[in-house]
């Protein structure tokens, strides 16, 4: 039986975060699109994220009529604690640029996102597989897939994006004689938990210690998000609870914070890269979000920039409809990588500066110290943080 054929202006694969706001984005334009994804929707809303938004990724959900809800079940953080020496240090948000950030979950991003597409009536197709893209250099590349009820289905467009994550499939097909790969792996990742006990703090604590790197966040009034530096090696399965918290109250303990503890509910290892490829589109092909690159999560930058690719897109694939022209794409991969490279660089300088290198000497410890303190102890280091941290406000 042949494929059922459809044609659309836009072709998306990756349905997260990511591929719906675009989606979302392109209705508002007036541009049709398809949305599909291998995962189920409950899948993606089962999988727990990192939950820290600019400013301008609340303003985006919030303006384009995405939801208010961020305002009404999120949590506004005007600074954070930068916790080293025997003592916190807060860096001042709002003092320092008037700018905060929003401690509110990937999940209900997402959420938020698929019933708004749900309510604009916009096409988006879960639980696909077999997907394969083709004709990247025609004027009617082709996005192909089965649907969750087994039917074969072919989707002819002027355009496809590939907003499908890390493993992505779009991101391989640009040939390898014409891409730039940039990597780096650290030597360690996170240990991760959520556990059903009250906030220990009001806002994020990164903790630096002779015991170890660990961060302290918060999800609800009930559920908290905490973490601690581990061996990418280690098994979930070696560590109980009393291990957990012992390492946790160590880490913490050492600058004067004393953690709640309550039942531990999910556990898993983290592990750390970088990674950028270049360029973010070939032929009628484009790439944003974590197909395009990845960052380690120090600086919570990874949902940010996926909202920052596709807000620029939107605005590019839009010129490039109505133009048929592929000109734009270059100009959208210009505008995104300069934003990508300033999160790269400061992702890495937060993973650096708070994370105990497994080689590292006393002098390579008290060096970290000290830089800690240059900046807590310096109004341009704090605000460089503040600036960077919030999305920089206002240097769009």
């Amino acid at each position: 039986m042949p494929p059922t054929s459809h044609r659309t202006q836009v072709a998306i694969v990756g349905a997260g975060p990511a591929g719906l706001m675009l989606s979302h984005l392109l209705a508002r334009a007036g541009i049709d699109s398809i949305a599909v994804d291998l995962r189920s929707r409950r899948e993606i809303e089962e999988t727990h994220r990192a939950g820290i938004l600019e400013q301008g990724s609340v303003d985006l959900l919030v303006d384009t009529g995405v939801s208010d809800r961020v305002h009404r079940d999120g949590y506004r953080h005007e600074g954070i604690e930068l916790a080293f020496g025997g003592g916190g240090h807060r860096i001042d948000f709002a003092g320092l640029v008037g700018a905060a950030a929003q401690l509110y979950p990937q999940t209900d991003v997402f959420v938020d996102l698929a019933d708004a597409r749900a309510r604009d009536g916009g096409d988006v197709r879960f639980g696909v597989t077999d997907v394969e893209v083709d004709d990247l250099l025609d004027s009617t590349p082709v996005l192909r897939f089965t649907d969750e009820a087994g039917e074969r289905h072919e989707v002819r467009a002027d355009f496809l994006v590939g907003a499908d994550g890390s493993r992505s499939v779009c991101r391989r097909q640009v040939p390898e004689a014409e891409r730039r790969q940039y990597f780096r792996e650290y030597p360690f990742a996170w240990f991760g938990i959520l556990v059903e006990a009250p906030m220990s703090a009001p806002e994020l604590i990164y903790n630096h210690s002779p015991h170890g790197f660990a961060l302290i966040s918060q999800r609800t009034e009930s559920l908290q998000r905490m973490y601690f530096q581990c061996d990418p090696a280690d098994d979930v399965a070696d560590w109980s609870d009393d291990r957990i918290w012992e390492e946790l109250q160590a880490r913490v303990g050492a600058n004067g914070y004393t953690l709640k503890e309550g039942p531990i509910t999910s556990r898993s290892v983290l592990p750390f890269r970088s990674f950028v490829q270049e360029p973010m589109h070939h032929g009628r092909l484009v790439l944003a979000g974590d197909a395009a690159h990845t960052v380690p999560p120090t600086g919570a930058k990874g949902l940010n920039l996926a909202l920052a690719d596709v807000r620029v897109l939107a605005e590019e694939l839009e010129r490039a409809v109505a133009t048929g022209s592929t000109d734009p794409l270059a100009t959208y991969g210009e505008r995104a990588l300069a934003r990508v490279w300033k999160a790269q660089h400061f992702s890495y300088w937060m993973t650096t500066m708070l994370h105990t290198l497994p080689d590292a000497t006393p002098f390579d410890v008290r060096r970290q110290e000290g830089e800690l303190a240059a900046v807590t102890g310096s109004t341009a280091g704090s605000t460089y943080l503040a600036e960077a941290y919030t999305g920089w406000p206002g240097q769009d």
